[in-house]
């Protein structure tokens, strides 16, 4: 297991501009990402970029005002992560509000279809539509495209995965990540393309006239846009912000829809003070845990009623199966970690793991633990375990992929680390040994792949050694990066709730996080395995509360520390107080 290292940011310039309103750590904060004058945090919708920038949107248009013009039926194909669950719902709202009467909306069953739009999935569309309007998929889904055009169905594909080489034959594609393609942030989730294209179609039937003065408004989406593009883990740059800020500005004003308002409180949280990182780590999971247990039909329907007592129901299942989730990932995760101290930590540069047992809808989110604890790229597999056949692109959150031919098929589920791309890594291995791979897809972070179970062997040494080859010895060693010490008398609730505030954070946008030098007056254990201490500045004497959860492992903190923190806000029963939130912890 690699030893983490922590490591400051350094300024990417001197801030400007900046009203004295606005902290001088915060200054510093958002100049280490970058953001150095006021108007690089002005996340207003007027500077959203134009829906027209966007290649392909044009025929895709055309297309759905004739659907809408004609009355067609129109099925939206969604996905079985949260992007593709809040861009369904996006989609299925969005169009009624633009004048579609008969929309209609199908997820594929992980187990039964596959992934995306697989041949499989299209013949299971009964009574057969006219339009099919895919969202989150379809950019490597030729055979099902092909399939939907042999019944006579129109197709469009809105997604945002790498294309493959070949692109699938459909009516129209709107995706910011074909080659060629103008736009300039090509971090939009699937949920984000989608928002664009109803903004553009809203534009075009506007401009025949077809809702006279008054244009339907499109900002009660934004919600399900902000869900969908957190949890996804796409880039926060510029754009991507612009439409979080604006969704958590709605579900902190008590707009959010009735499906996110129950999530919300399934989670605990309160919807007043909602922040990006509870989309992420309390929202978004239990929305997740339907696609990846049982059927994400289940998580749409939570996000497209209107009825409040509905949607409490459809969230306290959601809960039930989130926490089934997390029982079954905390077991295979044990297994998973036995398993990589079996390999020495030396041993695997590129680290492939199976277990007959594991589940295959986890998978991703064992990769996921153990590429942080080994810093090491991680492919966790688990048997398909179905009759039919996915394909295309892996949906970047669950990163995996179904195969034909039952549990003689294994399907895998990638992440990596920072300077290792793992979709251009299985490209590279499935040009020296064609057909070791069955089907791949996915990111630079995260990917999915099919392979059969007697090639498992064959394809883990092939990737240590893709792995070996590629990443360089430096970058095997986990770093992790602060925004420096917080100087004496700042770490205050004003200050707390000025970083709470300045967001959205989230990927490549990270959360503030400062180290420094303290002396632990006193700890204790805090529920199952969490502590609590108070830790005291060797600078001024001032004592500050702080939380590590998972932390306890039957020995104390050192009596002399450096911790890495973030300064949140404590709001038990209701009185705010400020506490450092640790993220690791090492002796001085």
């Amino acid at each position: 297991m690699s030893v983490l290292q922590l490591r400051r940011r350094e300024s990417r310039g001197a801030p400007a501009g900046w009203p004295d309103s606005v902290h001088p750590v915060l200054r510093q904060v958002y100049a280490a990402r970058g953001v150095l004058e006021p108007a690089q945090v002005e996340h207003r919708l007027a500077r959203m970029l134009s829906p027209q920038l966007l290649g392909g949107m044009a025929p895709a248009v055309e297309l759905l005002v004739e659907a809408i013009r004609d009355d067609w039926s129109i099925l939206i194909a969604g996905d079985y992560d949260c992007d593709g669950a809040t861009g369904t719902a996006v989609a299925v709202r969005g169009l009624r509000l633009l004048g579609a009467k008969r929309v209609d909306y199908a997820i594929p069953n992980r187990f039964v279809h596959g992934y995306g739009l697989s041949a499989a999935f299209v013949a299971s569309m009964q009574p057969t539509p006219q339009l099919i309007v895919t969202v989150d998929n379809g950019v490597a889904s030729v055979a099902g495209v092909a399939a939907a055009k042999a019944r006579g169905i129109k197709v469009i594909v809105t997604d945002h995965h790498l294309p493959g080489e070949q692109l699938p034959a459909c009516d129209a594609m709107v995706n910011p990540n074909l080659a060629g393609d103008g736009f300039p942030s090509k971090a939009l989730a699937g949920v984000g393309v989608m928002f664009y294209l109803l903004l553009a179609l809203r534009a075009k039937l506007h401009g025949q006239g077809a809702f006279g003065a008054a244009k339907p408004d499109l900002s009660p989406l934004l919600d399900l846009v902000a869900l969908g593009t957190v949890a996804d883990l796409v880039p926060l740059d510029f754009n991507n912000r612009v439409l979080v800020e604006a969704g958590l500005q709605r579900m902190r004003s008590g707009h959010a829809c009735a499906g996110i308002t129950a999530l919300v409180e399934a989670g605990k949280r309160s919807v007043a003070t909602l922040c990006a990182s509870d989309l992420g780590f309390v929202v978004g999971p239990r929305l997740n845990a339907a696609g990846r247990l049982e059927d994400m039909r289940l998580g749409v329907a939570c996000l497209l009623t209107d009825d409040i007592a509905q949607a409490r129901h459809l969230a306290g299942e959601l809960d039930a199966i989130n926490r089934e989730r997390r029982d079954l990932q905390a077991s295979m995760v044990a297994e998973a970690e036995v398993m990589a101290a079996g390999l020495g930590p030396t041993d695997a540069v590129g680290v492939a793991l199976f277990e007959p047992s594991w589940h295959a809808g986890v998978v991703g989110l064992v990769a996921s633990k153990l590429k942080e604890r080994l810093h090491r790229p991680v492919i966790a597999f688990a048997p398909a375990g179905i009759e039919e056949c996915g394909e295309g692109s892996p949906p970047f959150d669950s990163g995996a992929q179904e195969v034909r031919t039952g549990n003689t098929q294994l399907r895998g589920s990638a992440r990596s680390i920072p300077g290792f791309h793992i979709r251009d890594a299985l490209a590279a291995i499935d040009a020296r040994q064609p057909g070791l791979i069955e089907r791949f897809g996915g990111h630079a972070m995260a990917a999915g792949l099919s392979l059969k179970a007697d090639d498992y062997p064959r394809f883990a040494a092939a990737f240590d050694a893709i792995a070996r080859e590629l990443i360089e010895p430096e970058r095997l060693q986990a770093v992790l990066y602060t925004d420096g010490e917080l100087p004496p008398g700042t770490t205050t609730l004003a200050l707390a709730r000025q970083l709470r505030a300045a967001g959205p954070w989230g990927q490549a946008f990270p959360e503030p996080l400062f180290d420094n030098l303290f002396e632990c007056a006193g700890w204790k254990v805090m529920g199952e395995g969490h502590l609590r201490l108070q830790l005291r500045d060797p600078r001024d004497g001032a004592v500050h509360d702080a939380v590590m959860f998972n932390a306890y492992h039957g020995q104390p903190p050192p009596p002399l520390l450096r911790a890495a923190y973030e300064l949140t806000i404590n709001d038990w029963q209701g009185r705010e107080t400020p506490r450092l939130l640790l993220r690791h912890i090492e002796p001085a």
